[in-house]
């Protein structure tokens, strides 16, 4: 059975309707997304970019993005894959509910993130008068931006590794324990090798998330050059009095997060 001809054309027109219905607002939503990055990217000669890169604040806010953001990253990797292996594991109403607790930090806004820092590790805080008897003082300081970026970063990579332990075959871990093979090894040769591919990717993002965070670690470390002030900082001081060296800080972190996201995309196809 075929349509009558003469709905053929309405059936058309309507398809046509629907079609522009879906477009408009996809088009709209793409180039909201899109023209920021062109207008950062375009509106910037080489020239003003090399001027901007030679900014006294860019030296010292890399190097200590780098180094921060590496410590973090590297603790977050081995405290949070056991971690991630047992939330794996424990399909209990403990384990969903830890799980869940363990994700919080995604959606507080930065402020809330960087007060909480400040009453649970500042110097009249919850843990502050204990930490300050043994000489410890962590607000405003180096430490303080290791600590807020594994705040905020820490839930991405937990994310991805949790996810990615679910997906490991049962049954390879029930041939390597019925073959002797202890928790321990079982672990280490078969459960993480398989799940690396997903624990690269959510490192990755985890380091993509410490190294543009912004409003926690202004509150709770301050903004001090060489010592506390991030790129995401610099950009924000910089942005008072040279354009250029804003635009310069803001696409080395564009650049970062898009090499990241390549590398994420590419890690997922294997």
């Amino acid at each position: 059975m075929t349509a009558p001809r003469g709905r053929r054309p309405e059936r058309a027109a309507r398809d046509t309707v629907w079609t522009t219905a879906l477009a408009v607002p996809a088009v709209v939503l793409v180039a909201a997304l899109l023209l920021p990055l062109a207008g950062l990217v375009l509106t910037a000669s080489p020239a003003e970019l090399a001027g901007g890169l030679r900014h006294p604040l860019v030296g010292p806010a890399l190097r200590l993005s780098l180094l921060t953001t590496v410590i973090a990253v590297a603790f977050i990797i081995v405290a949070g894959t056991p971690l991630a292996w047992f939330l794996a594991r424990w399909r209990t109403r403990t384990g969903r509910a830890l799980e869940v607790l363990v994700q919080i930090p995604v959606v507080v806004p930065p402020a809330v993130a960087g007060l909480a820092l400040l009453l649970a590790f500042g110097r009249h805080g919850l843990f502050g008068p204990a930490l300050g008897r043994i000489g410890v003082g962590l607000p405003f300081s180096t430490p303080a931006v290791v600590l807020a970026e594994i705040f905020v970063a820490a839930p991405f990579f937990l994310q991805g590794a949790v996810d990615a332990f679910r997906r490991v075959n049962e049954d390879l871990l029930v041939v390597a324990h019925s073959l002797g093979a202890g928790r321990t090894r079982v672990f280490f040769t078969i459960a993480v090798p398989l799940a690396l591919p997903g624990l690269v990717g959510g490192a990755a993002m985890a380091w993509a998330r410490a190294l543009g965070e912004f409003g926690a670690t202004l509150m709770f470390a301050g903004n001090l050059t060489g010592r506390t002030q991030t790129l995401p900082l610099a950009i924000y001081t910089a942005l008072e009095s040279d354009l250029s060296a804003a635009r310069a800080i803001a696409l080395i972190l564009m650049a970062v997060a898009f090499a990241l996201l390549l590398a994420i995309r590419a890690g997922s196809r294997r």
